[in-house]
């Protein structure tokens, strides 16, 4: 497993993962030239683990019921890599939520609410 370049680290990019067209076109209207918007529906479409930690934060579409499970991915991502990128997510019902809280994403939000916050989570980690 080749290691992460600095200049790699330093790109200022996040993950989406979410099946709705409308919501990734809300968020990429938010994008400035200088951030990397990169939409998947896998984790396995990212890479290994450690490729993943080269993005920012990811943004979860928990509405998300056919092309993959947010829970399965929040699991993934703490559970079996261990790993502390924040994770913000958008819609899904109470009891998805509740568990999304058990298994330690970090934010949520509704649809309108999480396109209106990308601006503050850009430049939260523009660092």
């Amino acid at each position: 497993m080749p290691a992460p370049t600095i200049a790699a680290r330093l790109k200022r990019r996040f993950l989406v993962m979410t099946t709705d067209e409308g919501l990734r076109a809300a968020f990429k209207a938010q994008v400035p030239a200088d951030w990397e918007m990169v939409s998947v529906t896998s984790l396995d479409d990212v890479g290994e683990w450690n490729e993943i930690l080269l993005y920012r934060f990811l943004l979860l579409d928990l509405d998300e019921v056919t092309v993959f499970d947010p829970i399965d991915v929040i699991r993934t991502i703490r559970m079996e890599y261990l790993l502390q990128i924040a994770v913000f997510c958008c819609g899904g019902d109470s009891d998805t939520q509740d568990e999304m809280r058990r298994s330690r994403a970090d934010r949520f939000y509704t649809r309108d609410q999480i396109v209106t916050m990308l601006p503050q989570f850009l430049a939260q980690y523009a660092w």
